[in-house]
């Protein structure tokens, strides 16, 4: 892929891309994507730990959400339990599949998956 970037030139980057993916995060949109695009092309981290990274950060900006969400009384709290299983369950079968899921079909996975929201955010106009 040619020769690395500079330390500076990486910092820089590093600053950069996590500038936008708060940016992006913080108006719904996804910011979690930014940071892995960022970690796995450029910081050249493979994508199971990108993903374990992304995950990290997105604790205290989900700990805000929620807390902003509670204070504004948009959250159904009676519909909370069945979700919240439903969410563990999946993260379950999502952390059994990791293991079986060789790497480079998880990157082809991911970036289909991209692809798919980008082109449905772009064409499908929302109904409301």
């Amino acid at each position: 892929m040619g020769r690395p970037a500079p330390a500076n030139e990486m910092n820089i980057l590093a600053l950069l891309a996590g500038l936008f993916s708060g940016i992006i995060a913080s108006m719904g949109m996804g910011g979690g994507a930014v940071l892995l695009i960022y970690l796995n092309l450029f910081a050249n981290i493979p994508q199971l730990t990108a993903q374990g990274i992304n995950l990290i950060f997105f604790i205290p900006t989900a700990v805000l959400a929620l807390i902003a969400y509670i204070k504004a009384k948009q959250i159904k709290f009676k519909k909370i339990l069945p979700i919240a299983v439903l969410g563990l369950v999946g993260a379950v079968i999502g952390l059994y599949l990791t293991n079986i899921i060789n790497p480079w079909w998880l990157n082809k996975i991911f970036g289909g998956l991209l692809v798919i929201i980008g082109v449905k955010e772009i064409f499908i106009k929302d109904k409301k």
